[in-house]
């Protein structure tokens, strides 16, 4: 071996070395991590709020930062306790409501469709009807699903969880205050851990991740409103209750969230409430009708207004490439990766192309990733 090839190849070992080490830590204090990560992204929303209250003049004094920091920290959770004591009495009773259903019932409603529907497969797969029950099986899904151990699995998880979210949102509401308190804090952390040389390289990485997880974040809090607003009103329109109207609506504007699987799930789950809670004066068919009509116009809407609009510059990837990034994610961390998997990507994506543009497979995936600022 080249004597002169050892101190290259030491290096790179150490710092292969130093990567693994780096990303056994940030999984092993993961929780912490994602506390400051959250508490960042509410520093960045929560900053022009904070300019803002310090250009206020009281008494010929402008308001000092710390004191603006700690009322936009107190606006901000008063805005997110406001919306989940709303909307969470509003899930468990609809929870309550779906594991005390007559699910006889249900399957009688829909009994004509599901008898022509067993009758066209048994023709199909050549299997005599009498072997095979579509109704049977159907109520027995919806017996699993829809029962009270699971209302009451829910509702002992989130009571059992109850202590663990006291405290991350105790330190999410603590290292957030000092974020808006102390602007370029939060820089200061993370360039602190890299070796100095590189810390223009991780500014301008900060500054573009910046940029685009305030438009990512946002564009999709908007998005997940209007579409929200748009199918409660158009259910409302149509005669549905409020409670069931507000359900839907906020079921398919939240699950927006999560690209191409989210507003199946949403279309799917706005049915299942029509299904079992008729629109008073319509027949199940109508109801039926004008749910999914009501939740394809939102959607039709998003796809070809709100999200032009709303999200002209943003990053952009091969549908393919999302698809594919949100499958790993859903695999590794469930519905919450997949909420996440979008903004972890355009991260990932940004450091890629900062410190590694040289390979081929990084300049193909991060050729589109552009700010503003990039463009002029």
């Amino acid at each position: 071996m080249n004597t002169q090839s050892i101190p290259t190849t030491l290096r790179y070992v150490l710092g292969l070395a130093a990567t693994a080490l780096a990303c056994y830590l940030l999984w092993y204090f993961s929780d912490i991590v994602i506390y400051i990560l959250i508490s960042a992204v509410l520093g960045i929303i929560g900053r022009p709020i904070v300019r803002r209250i310090s250009i206020v003049k009281i008494r010929g004094r402008y308001i000092p930062r710390g004191v603006a920091a700690l009322i936009t920290t107190v606006l901000m959770w008063v805005l997110f306790a406001t919306f989940f004591s709303i909307f969470i009495p509003l899930i468990f009773n609809k929870l309550s409501q779906f594991a005390n259903l007559d699910i006889a019932q249900v399957i009688s409603s829909i009994n004509d469709p599901i008898i022509a529907l067993q009758e066209h497969l048994s023709e199909t797969f050549l299997i005599p009807m009498r072997e095979f029950s579509l109704t049977d099986t159907l109520a027995a899904a919806m017996r699993e699903w829809l029962n009270l151990d699971v209302v009451n699995s829910v509702v002992g998880s989130f009571v059992s969880t109850a202590t663990d979210f006291v405290i991350a949102l105790f330190s999410v509401t603590f290292i957030t205050f000092f974020f808006l308190k102390e602007d370029g804090l939060f820089y200061s952390m993370v360039t602190t851990v890299f070796p100095k040389r590189y810390e223009d390289n991780i500014t301008r990485a900060l500054d573009s991740i910046t940029v685009l997880l305030v438009r990512y974040f946002t564009g999709i809090l908007a998005e997940s409103f209007i579409m929200m607003v748009v199918v409660s009103l158009g259910l409302l329109l149509f005669g549905a209750s409020g409670e069931n109207a507000f359900f839907t609506g906020l079921i398919v504007g939240v699950l927006n969230v999560i690209p191409y699987v989210g507003p199946m799930i949403g279309f799917a789950i706005g049915l299942f409430v029509g299904l079992v809670s008729p629109i008073e004066g319509m027949t199940l068919a109508q109801t039926l009708l004008a749910t999914g009509g009501t939740i394809l116009t939102a959607q039709g809407l998003d796809n070809f207004v709100l999200q032009p609009v709303l999200y002209s510059n943003r990053v952009k990837a091969h549908p393919l490439e999302i698809f594919i990034v949100i499958l790993i994610a859903g695999n590794v961390a469930g519905v919450v990766g997949m909420l996440l998997a979008i903004p972890s990507y355009t991260v990932i994506r940004v450091f890629a192309k900062e410190f590694f543009n040289n390979f081929r497979v990084v300049q193909a995936l991060t050729e589109n990733l552009t700010t503003d600022d990039d463009k002029r």
